[in-house]
């Protein structure tokens, strides 16, 4: 740049300064773009493909190119694979309407290391109003995108758990209003089972970063509890979704426990039998008890709890299906796509 140039060289706006300044402009001006920490490039905009013709000291160490990697080439060299090409297009359009600019882009440094550059582009005008060269200033964005970032999943996270308390609230609720025993020490004992049958749920969603989880997780952690070898479980691996992982996990320790007070469970001969499968884009559950001796009057016994039919079919849409036979007792549980409590069965991937 001459120093003619230099001197009729301006932008939009005039600048102010004492007469002084004004007869030391050139020297201010180079000194000034020398030695501000601001990134800074002037490209030649008369000159094909817009070579840089000058780039500070700051704009070098924030690349981490030497001098002689710089003049002479487009900008362009900054991108890399994972840049925005919407970026790049707004950067094209506005040079080649000479307007300001202000864009994020996703630029690359010498040695591959990615940042995010918020880059300013304006046009400099010559004495005759023909724009000359643009000047390109760039800050460094990066920490703030990932402080940005983190705000935004914190405040999502805060938004998910008071969604997830909410829920596990309404369930407590109806667990201490169902719950129905005949002393306050059984009520008592009842409620915190059911509790901690929540809170064995709550870990599994915890441990899957409150994501879907298998349902062969879930049945084999309620039945655990009781520890019993004559138990078998199969089914494919299905996933539930999260907002129906502890309905489901409460409805499950229900039914165990019973076994274990009632049924197959609380007997020396009895056997469980838990399978599962898809039905369509549904969930069928059988829950078969045998070797029991039942008399009639025994039928239905701890099995037909209000509790059950509150989170199985009034919260989830399911049906229940109970089949008492002189040995024990098939059951059969089945459930709609779970789509509208919590995104629908998935198969593991």
């Amino acid at each position: 740049m001459s120093d003619v140039e230099a001197s009729n060289i301006h932008g939009d706006n005039p600048s102010a300064a004492s007469p002084q300044g004004m007869a030391d402009r050139k020297e201010l001006a180079a000194f000034a773009f020398e030695r501000t920490r601001m990134p800074i490039v002037v490209t030649d905009a008369r000159q094909p493909d817009l070579p840089i013709v000058l780039a500070n000291e700051a704009f070098l160490k924030l690349t981490g190119y030497s001098a002689d990697e710089v003049i002479g080439r487009n900008c362009r060299f900054l991108q890399g694979e994972a840049t925005s090409r919407t970026a790049v297009a707004e950067i094209r359009a506005a040079i080649a309407q000479h307007r300001d600019a202000t864009i994020e882009i996703l630029n690359y440094k010498k040695d591959g290391t990615p940042f995010w550059n918020q880059l300013h582009i304006s046009a400099l005008r010559d004495a005759d109003g023909e724009v000359a060269y643009y000047f390109a200033s760039q800050i460094d964005v990066t920490e703030l995108r990932r402080i940005q970032t983190l705000e935004e999943a914190e405040h999502r996270l805060l938004l998910e758990v008071d969604h997830r308390t909410k829920n596990v609230l309404a369930i407590v609720d109806s667990v201490v209003r169902l719950s129905k025993t005949d002393s306050v020490e059984a009520y008592a004992a009842s409620v915190q089972q059911r509790v901690q049958a929540l809170a064995r749920t709550h870990m599994l969603l915890a441990e899957n970063g409150w994501q879907n989880v298998s349902l062969d997780k879930i049945v084999r952690t309620q039945v655990g509890v009781f520890d019993r070898d004559n138990v078998v479980a199969t089914g494919p691996e299905v996933m539930i979704p999260a907002p129906s992982v502890q309905p489901i996990g409460l409805a499950l320790h229900e039914l165990v426990a019973n076994a274990a007070v009632h049924g197959a469970l609380a007997h020396p001969g009895g056997h469980l039998k838990i399978s599962w499968r898809r039905e369509g884009d549904g969930l069928a559950l059988d829950w078969e008890e045998s070797g029991l001796t039942l008399s009639p009057k025994q039928h239905g016994r701890g099995f037909g709890t209000v509790l059950l039919g509150a989170v199985l079919e009034k919260q989830l849409g399911g049906t229940i299906t109970r089949d008492w036979r002189a040995d024990g007792l098939s059951l059969r549980i089945a459930l709609p796509a779970l789509n509208r409590v919590g995104g629908g069965l998935r198969a593991k991937p």
